[in-house]
């Protein structure tokens, strides 16, 4: 029956909030001026009292999770309440909420200007299952208009703008997957993002539940309730996070930093890593590997990584976690010792899950490691590629210690440099499947992507462990909020076709405006057959300016994609290969940038030109940094890509070209097989790695700085970041900044450049590019003209500091 509550302000007291009808509660914190909490207990039989999304601006949590209730990390800001006979009101300087009393519902007000405006509101009728009167399953239903856009919600198929459909959380292995319509994948990410197109405002809202749910954003309407949408989850509590923008910028960075900090991986983690699953596949793996190496140095492929997929770890037909198959690769240190020799990463592939005859299964079952069955006597077997297996239990420290040990042991201790957490999803359907829970056992229903997040947590710190004074990079193909702490991710095993690249490129930047920066796809396609030629060009330039880049295959034809699979196109893929080594310099400073202040490295292009309504309409170009825009080909046989620039005060530069155009308007320009359309916004700068690129010359001793100067009058500085790229040194203040003033009045274009900071520059010099016509006059201060607009600076001035 449902029937309608009467609540009341009960309590107030640290920034919480409580109201209460009979024994239903729900407790409003004030966390941040613009970030309120909403808490309702809904499942008291397993109510958990740790987080392990919420962990604002920290690097780490413990394994054990963050205290839920702990509100020491906030500002706890002052607010005021209002009480009238039928809401009560609580609001900051910056956000608003009106409480309704009768029934519970809660409308959300902005400060814009001085002007409160509401952005948001529960819908009017049950917006909250209170006394289970709508199931048995947790439930917020909340207003929808015509004119809001969703973004967010993780790795999603199909369109950016979620609006009008219905998505499944549920973490799968969809191998082959349709990158339009498939749903759902792999990773478990409860945040969006609302945008309205009539207040030009912005919020966003994450629900702090690890259970299976579902986002409908629209699809469902019910003549009773009129328009709405709703978040449902299976198990758990309602709990979420309401964040103000007012700009989509400010809603993702704020919300990065509610889930922590990204990790600063080291440089070599940029460059291009290569894999495939054929080659550990093959009987003579070792071999094949050696030939990768020799190849990429015969075709002279820049080339920094190499993850080595699971066949090396093979009994027969089946893969076994910590097993070296000697069969294979006899001589696992001098297989990694000879990438190694040739500047080449080693990265290993991990699974969570062992099979029921592992060799190691029987004394891990006795060491109760295992996810286990109800009763927890013994362990819970689940399918697993194609045989049954168990899956680990991260939440006991007794197989996380094993786990490390084995890391430490297995891989690393054989010059492995990297672990790539694969198969991570947790696929257990069993609703008495039961976690350690670190002591308070819990069904694994409850659980499935911490214990994904934990087993990335282990591999991080057995790599830590393992070599304190290196940079750690780990990979994982699921995820949480929160991953971004520890590892690097990709869109999973995707299908080669045409549409892939349009839509994995909405995929990933949907992750990026979902607090997830560092990530990329399988380029070329992972499944499926190869890529034709002209496919897998595009897909390279595309791939070239996510921040992974990695070709990986397992082509049911058997082919492999690699740089040379196609020797007619050899030169030009081996230009985009280098070109990718070129942009390296910038690809780290936004690294930084998304490490320290939670910017995300790739965007839409409504993220910077959020004013212009036209860029949120779907297209398909991308931001790099603030100043870049990409447009890659995505249509097979097109030559001439139309491009629309975004409405801005300084306009654009055609990167290929040379020409200017004014923004707020869409351009034709040339697309050939060869070429990337890519433009630059007037007034910015590049640092890129300059001279000569190839194979055998990894050293980074060489640096570019590459000006578009503004057309008229201007000033703009940047500080590009700086350090050894592999070491924790930064950490201990061991960083500098690439100093770079750019000044332009209608006769003159003036480039300054420094270095600020503590540690030594790698490089000897400084050449500066200036994209300049005649008709001003080019001043580069201490530098030696060696060409037209084009000077070389040795003697960077500014201060070395120790």
């Amino acid at each position: 029956m449902i029937k309608l509550l009467d609540f009341k302000l009960h309590t107030e007291e640290n920034n919480c909030l409580t109201f209460t009808s009979g024994d239903e509660e729900v407790s409003l914190y004030v966390l941040e001026e613009d970030v309120f909490r909403v808490f309702i207990p809904f499942d008291k039989n397993h109510s958990m009292q740790h987080t392990w999304i919420i962990a604002p601006g920290e690097e780490d949590i413990p394994a054990s999770g963050r205290n839920r209730f702990d509100t020491t990390p906030f500002t706890l800001p002052a607010y005021e309440v209002y009480e009238c006979e039928n809401t009560v009101t609580v609001e900051t300087n910056r956000l608003r909420a009106v409480v309704h009393l009768s029934g519970f519902s809660i409308d959300w007000y902005g400060n814009v200007s001085g002007q409160w405006v509401k952005i948001a509101g529960d819908r009017k009728t049950q917006a909250y299952n209170f006394k289970r009167m709508l199931g048995e399953r947790v439930l917020h239903y909340m207003e929808r208009s015509p004119d809001e856009r969703y973004y967010g919600l993780g790795e999603k198929g199909g369109p950016m703008n979620r609006y009008g459909k219905r998505y499944q959380m549920r973490t799968i292995d969809a191998m082959g997957y349709d990158a339009e319509t498939t749903d759902p994948l792999y990773k478990h990410i409860p945040f969006y993002m609302t945008y309205s197109e009539s207040s030009g405002l912005a919020y966003g809202m994450v629900y702090d539940n690890y259970s299976d749910s579902i986002f409908d954003m629209g699809a469902e309407y019910d003549y009773y309730h009129k328009h709405f949408r709703y978040y449902q989850a299976e198990k758990g509590d309602c709990d979420y996070y309401f964040m103000l923008g007012p700009k989509v910028k400010d809603v993702v960075e704020r919300y990065t930093w509610l889930t922590g900090q990204m990790i600063l991986p080291p440089k070599w983690s940029l460059g291009y890593s290569g894999s495939t699953m054929t080659y550990t596949d093959a009987p003579d793996a070792q071999e094949q590997l050696k030939k990768f190496v020799d190849y990429c140095k015969d075709y002279d492929i820049p080339c920094d990584s190499f993850q080595l997929s699971s066949g090396y770890t093979s009994i027969k037909d089946k893969r076994y976690v910590f097993n070296w198959n000697t069969s294979k690769v006899p001589e696992p240190k001098k297989m990694t010792g000879y990438f190694h020799d040739h500047g080449i990463k080693v990265c290993a592939n991990v699974k969570p899950c062992l099979l029921d005859d592992h060799p190691m299964y029987e004394q891990l079952e006795k060491d109760r490691l295992f996810v286990h069955n109800e009763r927890f006597n013994e362990p819970e077997t689940s399918q697993f590629w194609d045989a049954l297996g168990s899956y680990l239990d991260f939440t006991n420290d007794a197989t996380i210690a094993w786990w490390k040990e084995q890391i430490k042991a297995q891989l690393l201790e054989y010059g492995i440099d990297s672990i790539w957490n694969d198969n991570n999803e947790y696929e257990i359907w069993d609703e008495a499947a039961m976690a350690h829970g670190f002591g308070s056992t819990i069904p694994m229903s409850y659980v499935k992507p911490i214990q994904t997040l934990l087993m990335m947590k282990a591999s991080y710190e057995a790599q830590k462990e393992h070599a304190p004074n290196d940079r750690p990079y780990l990979i994982s193909r699921s995820g949480m909020p929160g991953m971004q702490r520890y590892v690097q991710t990709w869109s999973g095993d995707n299908y080669t076709d045409w549409k892939t690249i349009r839509y994995n490129l909405k995929m990933g930047l949907s992750l990026s405006l979902s607090g997830v920066y560092n990530f990329g796809h399988d380029v070329g396609g992972f499944a499926g057959k190869a890529p034709e030629p002209e496919l897998f060009v595009r897909w390279i330039q595309n791939g070239i300016f996510h921040p992974r880049f990695t070709i990986h295959s397992w082509n049911e034809d058997a082919s492999v994609n690699v740089p040379w699979m196609y020797p007619e196109y050899a030169d030009s893929i081996r230009e985009l290969m280098k070109e990718r080594v070129k942009w390296t310099p910038y690809f780290y400073h936004l690294m930084y940038r998304a490490h320290k202040h939670y910017e995300p490295l790739l965007t839409p292009t409504f993220y910077y030109f959020q004013d212009d309504g036209r860029t949120f309409e779907e297209n398909d170009e991308f931001m790099v940094g603030e100043d870049l825009l990409i447009a890659n080909v995505m249509e097979k046989g097109q030559s001439v890509r139309d491009v629309y620039l975004p409405a801005n005060a300084n306009g654009w530069y055609d990167m290929n070209g040379g020409n200017f155009y004014e923004g707020g308007q869409t351009v034709s320009v040339s697309a050939e097989l060869t070429e990337i359309p890519m433009f630059a916004v007037g007034g910015s700068a590049f640092p890129i790695r300059d001279g000569e690129i190839s194979f055998t010359n990894k050293e980074d001793n060489s640096r570019g700085v590459i000006v578009y100067p503004h057309q008229g009058k201007g000033n703009r500085q940047f500080r590009f970041y700086e350090d050894d790229g592999e070491s924790m040194e930064y950490t201990k203040g061991n960083y500098a900044f690439l100093s770079v003033e750019l000044e332009t009045t209608l006769d003159s274009v003036t480039v300054k450049v420094n270095w600020e900071g503590s540690y030594q520059p790698p490089f000897s010099e400084v050449t500066v590019y200036v994209l300049e016509s005649e008709s001003r006059d080019v001043h580069v201060p201490d530098g030696q003209k060696l060409e037209s607009n084009v000077y070389v600076v040795r003697s960077l001035q500014g201060e070395v500091t120790s």
